[in-house]
């Protein structure tokens, strides 16, 4: 096991410092166990509470990479986010060791693609998903993940 990919709901249901804490001794424990790139899809929510983890673990473990995987450039992606939530991708994107944006403008398809890459890079994929909540990004993601073998480590409560 070397990569995994994080994938998750946008809308948190518990406190996010809690979501975080939780999230980091899991990472930690998998960079101890060998793990050294994460790839995130770059959205609100989930994936930024992820982003942002792995960057403070990365100042204890260097060797550590974080890869973001957009759908789409950042301007369309973030197009009707707050302003708080844009500049806080910015920075991420600043940190990250390599940004990949898979489709040159926003379709209708590009969430699809992008979450099937963050699959394909993976080999173990951490997710925070509401299983009543099978009609979204992450429930499809987590599909993904499940067809190609690989283990969903689920973080939801």
């Amino acid at each position: 096991m070397r990569s995994a990919c994080f994938t998750g709901h946008r809308e948190l249901q518990e406190d996010s410092s809690i979501l975080s804490r939780r999230l980091y001794d899991v990472i930690e424990r998998s960079i101890t166990a060998g793990l050294t790139d994460f790839y995130i899809g770059g959205a609100i929510g989930f994936d930024t509470i992820a982003a942002l983890t792995v960057l403070r673990l990365r100042k204890k473990y260097p060797l550590i990479k974080l890869h973001l995987v957009l759908p789409c450039p950042m301007e369309e992606q973030s197009k009707y986010w707050s302003d708080s939530d844009r500049r806080q991708l910015s920075d991420i994107i600043s940190a990250t060791n390599t940004t990949e944006i898979v489709c040159p403008h926003y379709t209708n398809d590009c969430m699809r693609i992008r979450n099937s890459r963050l699959v394909e890079y993976a080999d173990i994929c951490f997710c925070y998903y509401d299983p009543n909540n099978t009609r979204s990004g992450t429930g499809q993601t987590v599909r993904m993940a499940q067809r190609k073998g690989i283990e969903a480590v689920n973080l939801f409560r």
